[in-house]
């Protein structure tokens, strides 16, 4: 709260769920609703993570265990243009569980969904997609290329546009679904918020805060969506394909500092 210069915060996640236990996951969110309670140095609770079956199961427990639903439930790279999972899967369990908010993260997939492909940094290459799928969206990177596009643009832009309907029950005022980008730079923020706010202006019926050029935005509306049909098709197989997460060969093993293992 220091560094972010405020008496309080609006939502805190647990998140990576699927790495601890679930009595772990319900011990941190009753103790976050006591912070919340006594101190009301926090608004909202909710987890994060990325299978999202699990999700469900922990929101169902929570409810179950607490009778009070979680706030919100985020899940990250499970509604993009390659895995939709987030819906097909997720959305009803969750909106059963109560959730007033289910945020859609990551509409690159990690990353993955570029013309480029997935990231490599200092850690070398982390992405969990395996080799097949890699070459699946290479595919449909250069596919998108030849129509003079960026697959990220149109990924993007679907995911953005898409969500917003898809998850609108479960998302600002019941209105309109929630999306969870991040950026690196300014120039990053404001062309996502010239996306975000042609995006409004194509929506039926168009959204208070549209930027009023309807027609162009229903028009592009529609171009994205028949280029995202193509690449959905490119991906074959591979679509809707999650991986592991976490690997198979982790285990949770709590260490407390000054205590043996």
């Amino acid at each position: 709260m220091k560094k972010l210069n405020t008496p309080y915060l609006d939502v805190v996640y647990c998140h990576d769920v699927e790495f601890v236990t679930p009595p772990e996951v319900l011990d941190a969110i009753k103790e976050l609703r006591r912070i919340r309670d006594e101190e009301g140095t926090i608004k909202y609770v909710g987890i994060s993570g990325y299978p999202v079956a699990l999700l469900c199961d922990l929101a169902e427990l929570i409810l179950r265990e607490t009778g009070e639903p979680l706030d919100a439930v985020m899940s990250y790279a499970n509604y993009t243009l390659q895995n939709t999972t987030l819906e097909t899967v997720g959305l009803e369990r969750l909106r059963a569980a109560g959730v007033s908010i289910v945020p859609n993260a990551s509409p690159l997939g990690m990353g993955l969904l570029r013309h480029v492909g997935v990231p490599v940094g200092g850690k070398g290459d982390f992405h969990p997609a395996p080799k097949e799928l890699r070459e699946r969206v290479a595919l449909a990177a250069k596919y998108i290329a030849e129509t003079g596009e960026r697959l990220e643009t149109v990924s993007i832009r679907w995911a953005l546009e898409s969500w917003a309907k898809v998850g609108a029950s479960v998302g600002s005022n019941g209105k309109l679904g929630v999306s969870v980008m991040g950026v690196s730079k300014h120039s990053e923020l404001e062309e996502t918020m010239r996306v975000w706010a042609s995006v409004l202006d194509g929506l039926e019926p168009a959204s208070a805060s549209s930027t009023g050029d309807k027609s162009w935005s229903l028009g592009r509306r529609e171009e994205v969506q028949e280029k995202g049909a193509k690449i959905q098709e490119l991906l074959g197989e591979w679509k809707d394909y999650v991986w592991a997460s976490p690997d198979p060969s982790y285990v949770n093993v709590r260490t407390v500092k000054g205590v043996p293992k």
